[in-house]
């Protein structure tokens, strides 16, 4: 690795890309977040759960529906799919043109409120996750499947409101000069706060610093250790445990603040003790992925430096490399580099809780958890 640092990281984007910014290294720290939330997305993508993720949605908290809190990621069960083609235009991909080529398979959709989203605009930036309608239980969520040079295949998943699990993002940079970023506390505070509220399973300690879980079933209290309990939901058949259980997952990545997955610091055990799975992303990590693809990409992978200086440059137009609207070939190239490196990529985080446990386990349990027979639970 050329950088031994994140911030030595930090700042070869300061000098190679935010040279233009009043404040540089602000810049590049406010992109070290975006770049974060964009491998956590491609990362779940990696994994074959694009058709259940939903972004920046509002997750009612258990038992309190007034207060909700929106999340980076969310993955939702599915209802029903289908499938449109539509030809090439030149044109925008809008909510409006999807639904009407929706509508000629019979399908009843008064019951949803139009979203004025586009799935692809005419600059070729896509909308992840595309929201194009809302009913009282669930969305429609539109997805560019595949292409020809005449003919786009596009997805239309129907999602229900209820998540089965949600993921957060959590990067708090140190200003020059500083030994700690004045917002880590809050930031880590903040994520601890919606991990422990949005779920039916929640979290108590015995006199003996032990970590419980309990849950609420038949009107009477459930109460085991906390990992086994955990367990034992997400493999239940149980309908009333699942209707509102959700496995909450935090991303943290390290820039002086969280220390590393083995010399964790007090803001990190708050996360690890809130989350059901804490991951941390590695300087080692973070670091390939820009050098591949953004500070000295190969030929191929071009396009996805490209796009990101569109978003950053001093005379921007618009934003094509975020989480919500990405570049169509960058977004194309991303989930290449994805699939075809999925066991590297992989090995770029470390579990910080439940110890012990490895990313293969989570994407068992995620699948656990997607496969369920949501129809009847809910």
């Amino acid at each position: 690795m050329s950088y031994q640092s994140v911030d030595k990281l930090q700042n070869a984007l300061s000098e190679n890309i935010f040279h233009y910014a009043k404040d540089k290294k602000k810049a590049s720290g406010r992109a070290l977040g975006t770049i974060v939330e964009i491998i956590t997305y491609y990362l779940i993508k990696s994994w074959n759960l694009n058709s259940s993720t939903s972004i920046e949605r509002g997750l009612e908290e258990y038992g309190n529906p007034e207060i909700s809190h929106n999340v980076e990621y969310s993955l939702h069960p599915i209802l029903n799919k289908y499938e449109i083609f539509l030809p090439k235009t030149g044109k925008s991909l809008t909510a409006n043109s999807l639904l009407k080529e929706l509508e000629k398979q019979e399908i009843e959709l008064d019951k949803f409120t139009k979203k004025n989203n586009t799935l692809l605009s005419i600059h070729d930036i896509i909308r992840n996750a595309c929201t194009i309608g809302i009913s009282d239980h669930s969305y429609l969520i539109a997805t560019l499947d595949s292409e020809t040079s005449k003919i786009y295949k596009i997805k239309i998943i129907e999602q229900s409101h209820k998540a089965y699990s949600m993921f957060e993002c959590k990067r708090v940079g140190v200003e020059e000069g500083n030994k700690k970023g004045p917002q880590t506390i809050e930031k880590a505070k903040q994520g601890a706060y919606v991990a422990r509220t949005i779920s039916s399973l929640q979290k108590i300690r015995i006199d003996t610093g032990e970590l419980y879980g309990i849950l609420y079933k038949d009107k009477k209290t459930y109460t085991k250790p906390y990992t086994d309990l955990l367990n034992e939901l997400i493999f239940s058949k149980d309908n009333e445990l699942l209707e509102k259980f959700i496995l909450t997952i935090g991303i943290v990545s390290n820039h002086g603040n969280w220390f590393t997955s083995e010399n964790q610091n007090k803001e990190l055990k708050v996360l690890a003790q809130s989350y059901d799975w804490l991951i941390f992303l590695t300087d080692n990590g973070l670091s390939q992925f820009i050098e591949l693809l953004i500070l000295k990409p190969s030929k191929e992978y071009l396009p996805i430096k490209e796009a990101f200086i569109a978003s950053y440059t001093a005379t921007k137009k618009r934003n094509r490399f975020t989480k919500v609207q990405m570049d169509k070939k960058a977004d194309e190239l991303l989930q290449k580099f994805f699939i075809e490196n999925k066991k590297k990529i992989e090995n770029w985080f470390n579990i910080i809780s439940p110890a012990g446990k490895t990313i293969a386990e989570l994407k068992i349990e995620l699948n656990e958890l997607k496969n369920k027979n949501w129809k009847k639970i809910l």
